[in-house]
């Protein structure tokens, strides 16, 4: 023999010991099937072949419907049994959610609040939330009375709709260093409804002067109205409508502005990065220059606060806290002060 076999050899063979052994065979050592004599698989085949092939397709046939029956069978109960344990893996899940609701109900309020109560304001009235606050702030505020002004603001915040002005707590921080360090060049990035505009505006020595950056014109309009209803006029505030980044570049040819004193940050958090690294290069910082970065923990700015901790231009502070008008979500400002250290 050559060692080669054709293919009806094997299928014979094969045939053979299955019509055989298949179902007398004797289980070996663990369960194993012991194998044929050799001299049972050796024994002539001609003449059989053909038979026996069509003895294993006929088999084989047999055996295909008798498995598609019992797929078919076990398809059902599969079918039963799913409808069984889906509610049962349901009820299992329902502690998990409990418990997620729980340990964040305060992100779901925030939500809730910011989120959804707008959208339904917004559908209600036919005017953007910033309009609404305006309208309970001129209604209710003392014109010319910065902090009756700020108080009816969080007023309107604790009790109708959110807005992400910085809020009593951290407004403090704020209003102590423009106290404490009585810088005549302020830059803020992110105006909203001029909360913060207010508190530093209130705080700045005489002859100082803020400019306030904001993208958004509507924004910006509304902003406008509640600093002049504060009592500040364009002299103390210059309000600037545009891209935060087209602005910083325009401020020493367009404005004047060669140094900057102190600067707040309350508008993108993706772009702290970005407009930190334009001061730096259009020469607005000085040496000893603040910068106050709000809600760098939440929602966050962690390529701004890798930045500062590694470039070692900054010297950082933080103060930590809660978000404005959330007491239980934790938030934090960033104080940074510039040294030129390369």
């Amino acid at each position: 023999m050559d060692g080669s076999y054709d293919i009806s050899t094997i299928c014979c063979v094969a045939a053979i010991v299955r019509r055989t052994w298949g179902s007398t065979a004797p289980p070996g050592p663990k369960g194993f099937m012991v194998l044929p004599p050799l001299r049972l698989l050796c024994r002539p085949l001609t003449g059989c072949t053909n038979s026996l092939i069509m003895e294993e397709k006929t088999g084989s046939s047999a055996g295909c419907r008798t498995q598609e029956r019992r797929s078919t069978a076990g398809e059902r109960d599969g079918q039963h049994i799913g409808i069984m344990v889906s509610p049962a893996i349901a009820l299992a899940f329902i502690p998990f959610i409990i418990t997620v609701i729980i340990r964040y109900r305060h992100y779901f309020l925030l939500f809730y609040r910011a989120v959804i109560v707008r959208r339904i304001q917004d559908y209600l009235t036919g005017i953007p939330r910033e309009e609404r606050a305006f309208q309970y702030v001129i209604t209710h505020a003392i014109p010319g009375d910065p902090q009756h002004v700020l108080n009816t603001f969080d007023q309107y915040c604790y009790h109708s709709e959110y807005l992400s002005n910085i809020g009593p707590q951290k407004g403090k921080i704020l209003d102590r260093l423009i106290y404490e360090n009585a810088p005549l060049n302020v830059l803020e990035l992110g105006t909203q409804c001029g909360y913060a505009t207010i508190i530093m505006a209130q705080a700045l020595p005489l002859g100082a002067r803020l400019y306030t950056v904001d993208a958004n014109p509507r924004k910006a309009a509304v902003a406008e109205k509640v600093i002049r209803l504060a009592g500040f006029d364009d002299d103390t505030v210059e309000l600037l409508v545009g891209p935060s980044d087209d602005i910083i570049a325009q401020l020493k040819d367009k404005h004047g502005v060669q140094k900057l004193d102190f600067i707040f940050m309350d508008h993108g958090k993706r772009c702290y990065l970005r407009d930190l690294q334009l001061l730096e290069e259009v020469g607005l910082l000085q040496e000893g220059t603040l910068i106050l970065a709000d809600n760098v923990l939440f929602p966050g700015a962690p390529h701004f606060l890798q930045y500062v901790k590694t470039c070692a231009k900054y010297q950082l502070k933080m103060h930590r806290g809660h978000l404005e008008y959330f007491r239980y979500i934790r938030d934090g400002m960033a104080e940074l002060t510039y040294t030129k250290l390369q």
